[in-house]
């Protein structure tokens, strides 16, 4: 049995919040007007479809809105015959959004239904954040006019809340002048009227006379042209006021044709399905462009990790080549060595417990290390060396490849210097795994011979004594050694196996050194993982995870079963 269809106020919920959790974080082309598209979504559906849908019979909102300096306001007050909303004398403005309505519908609008996002403002003007509601007795029920901000103010919030609100319309009346009608920013307003079917009304104001048959049918053709020929077209000519008022010839017929709207249920029904079908319909082209914008963010995203990932494996197989090329044998790990054969303390070691007590004696009241523990502490520090250069390389090879992305160079948004070497806590990481490592080697020594009938042996000779022949052992592969140093590191070293072999057996004591090689190989990714994960941190916080896009069409693919199981 299939599941019920879900509800349209459900499935726009769901869009809602699917648009509200992805993320488009990264610098790429198409970002910025998608988060524009989203967000300008989200607010329809808070503002007018989700509210629109939960009371059909609710009164029409109707917003004027317009160019800067058409004559919104003024327009406001002579269809209410009083001055309910103020000029903006001085330009730009920053006021509150004025809603006049008749008192019997202050209801609706007083509450959270329409405009959540706007507290509520009576008996004065209010502030940003906010809208201004007028009750008046002069008003019909089932209308309320809405002065909104002009859209093309400099002033960039008031830009966005025009837009905001001329979404939350169910009938827009846009005001436009004679002289400034063909205006690109006008005709972009109308374009999304049009792509959203949205109920529209156009005033073409400040007409001067003898040019009013002329330029309204000028406007007309271009409304034509612009498939908005349903869109109902007033012409106010350009008259002295009358105590600020347009002259009631000038304003009647706008204000009978809303009254008349007002008063028959069945036209503004069809107003108002008029644009919810509209607004519903375009949900679909809308989002299918931001979730194209999510898509390029996780391409982007992909190739900032996968850089990050190429800079570090490549120093991972660097760390490999370090360890298998003998190349650590060189230096105070070569001179350790040579100490620890050429002094005879390997050989002493062997001759019995007695030499090697002595030995921890003399350590014990000189201060001295023995020839083993600085054999082993060279070894500490010249794996330390290799981890922290590869680190280091792979960190500074990320930076530069970030640095030729967009998206790469917003992400280290000033911090190139910190990211392109290793993290302050590194290097203690660093020589607490290699300590650890080297621990590990000694269990795995005391554990092979654990079950030895040369135990006894093995003993005598001491566990760090074994465990460095190990350890050197694992990188005793000459193949970055020549000459003399193939001699003395190679050579003893096959001296020092040809002992642990005859203690523990060839094959023992092969896999004792793979599996140390392998341990430390481990680690060294271990270390490896989490320098890489700073940059992919960077990338997670920012970008859209894989499945956003998918999500974002199936969210619309539900909007559309929903609508068509209430049509």
């Amino acid at each position: 049995m299939s599941a019920p269809p879900i509800r349209l106020p459900d499935a726009l919920a769901a869009l809602r919040n699917q648009l509200a959790t992805t993320p488009l974080g990264l610098a790429t082309p198409e970002r910025d007007a998608a988060a524009r598209a989203a967000r300008a979504v989200r607010d329809q559906i808070d503002d007018y479809l989700l509210p629109r849908l939960g009371d059909l019979d609710a009164p029409l909102l109707t917003v004027v809105g317009g160019s800067t300096g058409a004559g919104k306001s003024t327009l406001v007050n002579s269809l209410i015959g009083a001055p309910v909303t103020t000029a903006g004398v001085l330009r730009p403005t920053t006021r509150a959004p004025v809603l006049v309505c008749a008192r019997a519908d202050v209801g609706a609008f007083s509450g959270d239904r329409v405009l959540p996002g706007l507290a509520r403002v009576t008996g004065g003007a209010g502030g940003p954040g906010t809208v201004q509601l007028v009750a008046r007795d002069d008003v019909p029920a089932g209308l309320a006019l809405l002065d909104a901000p002009d859209v093309d103010s400099v002033v960039e919030s008031n830009r966005e809340l025009a837009g905001q609100l001329l979404a939350a319309a169910d009938l827009w009346i846009f005001v436009t002048t004679a002289a400034r009608y063909a205006d690109a920013v006008p005709w972009d307003l109308l374009r999304t009227a049009q792509e959203r079917g949205t109920a529209l009304a156009v005033v073409l104001d400040r007409v001067p006379p003898e040019a009013a048959d002329e330029v309204s049918a000028d406007l007309r053709g271009m409304l034509q042209r612009a498939r908005l020929e349903g869109a109902r077209l007033f012409v106010v000519e350009e008259r002295a006021l009358a105590d600020g008022m347009l002259p009631e010839a000038q304003v009647a017929p706008l204000r009978t044709w809303l009254h008349d709207l007002a008063a028959d249920q069945e036209a503004r029904a069809a107003v108002v399905r008029q644009t919810l079908t509209g607004a519903l319909a375009s949900l679909e082209e809308r989002v299918a462009g931001v979730a194209s914008a999510v898509d390029e963010q996780i391409v982007v995203a992909d190739a900032l990790r996968a850089a990050a990932a190429a800079a570090y494996t490549a120093a991972y197989e660097g760390i490999d080549d370090g360890v298998r090329s003998g190349t650590l044998l060189r230096g105070e790990v070569l001179a350790r060595w040579q100490e620890f054969v050429g002094t005879g303390e390997w050989m002493r070691a062997l001759q019995g417990q007695v030499s090697r007590l002595r030995d921890r004696v003399v350590s014990a009241v000189t201060g001295r290390p023995t020839p083993v523990d600085d054999l082993q502490d060279a070894l500490e520090n010249s794996v330390e060396r290799l981890l922290r250069a590869e680190a280091d390389r792979a960190a500074e090879r990320t930076v530069t490849a970030w640095r030729s992305l967009p998206a790469g160079a917003q992400l280290l948004a000033g911090d190139e210097r910190e990211l392109e070497q290793v993290s302050p806590d590194f290097p203690e990481a660093a020589a607490a795994q290699v300590r650890d490592w080297q621990g590990t080697v000694l269990d795995l020594v005391r554990d092979q011979g654990a079950d030895k009938r040369s135990t006894a042996r093995l003993l005598s000779w001491g566990v760090n004594g074994a465990g460095a022949v190990v350890m050197v052992a694992v990188f005793a592969h000459t193949g970055g050694l020549t000459g003399g140093e193939i001699a003395v590191a190679g050579g003893t070293t096959a001296v020092g196996q040809r002992v642990l072999e005859a203690v523990f057996g060839d094959a023992a004591v092969r896999s004792l050194a793979a599996r140390a090689r392998e341990d430390l190989q481990r680690r060294a990714d271990a270390l490896l993982r989490y320098e890489q994960d700073r940059f992919d941190q960077r990338v997670d916080a920012a970008a859209p995870t894989p499945d956003a896009a998918e999500a974002l069409r199936a969210a619309v693919r539900e909007l559309a079963a929903a609508r068509r199981a209430v049509a």
